[in-house]
């Protein structure tokens, strides 16, 4: 069963620091795009930033340029999304998805997402 996971969510204050997760199983990542969006309550669902198969190459929305990296661990089959300086708006429940495979991002986005986890939440709140 493909499967993807998210952790590394919780309760942060501003400036803070947090590592999110995401582990495939069932499948390898290294044909795949991988994507980090986040959802906040009332707002669309919004792509963070993704990362390419083949390179490695990231992309990243303007909201989070410079305070985000993303991350990949062939080794362990995972993604990783730090988040550095974070800030209230950065509240939101993140998702990470895989993309069809051999796609490549579409900046921060994924065109074709195939798999998503179940997501986490993230809150920054002094």
């Amino acid at each position: 069963q493909l499967q993807l996971v998210e952790s590394g969510g919780g309760l942060v204050q501003p400036g803070g620091s947090l590592r999110l997760s995401c582990a495939a199983s069932g499948f390898t990542l290294d044909y795949y795009a991988i994507g980090w969006f986040r959802q906040a309550p009332g707002k669309e669902r919004e792509g963070v930033s993704c990362i390419n198969h083949s390179d490695g190459s990231p992309s990243y929305a303007d909201s989070v340029k410079g305070r985000f990296t993303i991350s990949r661990d062939h080794a362990k089959n995972t993604v990783y999304l730090q988040m550095n300086s974070l800030k209230p708006e950065d509240t939101a429940v993140y998702s990470c998805a895989a993309d069809r495979m051999y796609a490549y991002c579409s900046g921060p986005d994924l065109l074709w997402p195939d798999y998503w986890g179940q997501g986490t939440q993230v809150t920054v709140s002094s």
